[in-house]
């Protein structure tokens, strides 16, 4: 695997960005910016290159993937100009392949997550229709070492109560009640420098599969198991 870290450089200029959060201090430190976001693009190229090998994604680069650092303040209370974190989200390829990847680089606040961020109302449907007939089944694949040990529990928002057209008996009620699928790994700033955060990036993203198998299996097929898309 190619030797591409995220420099302990980029982690002091997000520190230090989250410190001086204007205009001013940022344009002045653009160089740095510059080399941190070169750094992190290059990080990413590296990360879809491993993750194709056994995934198929849509992302082309690390430059396409990233999210802008720059923050829309017309509608928020807080006015920073900027949003001192690089963010990146990975989407799997073609219709029957279901899911995606995201991560979150922040001193203090670093993790990556994998899952279904927001399931259209026929996808949602879907899915609970699922949950609510093979809930063992989902109990077993959520208990999978692989996921379990990567990523504890499933997390997400939920609704308040149980969704139209079930029980709030329904024995699998906290699974149906969810709105999104998201499983989450932190991280410290020292494992975000590591020389082998590469490595572990991919394999906590392998390690979702057979869950991402799963719900490509569901999505891609109506109740009764026949093709649907």
């Amino acid at each position: 695997m190619a030797a591409v870290q995220i420099d302990k450089n980029t982690i002091a200029f997000l520190k230090n960005l989250s410190e001086n959060n204007n205009r001013d201090w940022f344009n002045a430190h653009k160089p740095t910016y510059i080399e941190a976001h070169e750094n992190v693009c290059s990080f990413v190229d590296a990360l879809i290159l491993e993750m194709n090998k056994h995934d198929e994604l849509v992302n082309e680069s690390g430059k396409k993937s990233i999210f802008r650092i720059y923050t829309d303040v017309r509608f928020s209370k807080d006015k920073s100009p900027y949003n001192a974190r690089f963010a990146l989200s990975l989407q799997r390829a073609t219709k029957f392949k279901r899911g995606g990847y995201y991560m979150n680089i922040k001193p203090g606040n670093s993790f990556l997550a994998c899952g279904f961020w927001g399931p259209n109302p026929d996808d949602l449907k879907r899915i609970r229709q699922d949950i609510a007939e093979k809930y063992t089944d989902w109990n077993k694949l959520l208990k999978k070492k692989s996921i379990a040990e990567s990523f504890g529990s499933i997390t997400g928002e939920q609704v308040l109560t149980a969704p139209k057209g079930y029980s709030k008996d329904h024995p699998a009620i906290d699974l149906i009640r969810h709105k999104q699928f998201i499983f989450r790994h932190n991280f410290k700033d020292k494992d975000i420098i590591a020389p082998d955060f590469l490595k572990t990036a991919n394999t906590l993203y392998k390690s979702i599969r057979p869950f991402f198998d799963y719900m490509s299996e569901v999505l891609t097929t109506d109740g009764n198991g026949e093709v649907n898309v």
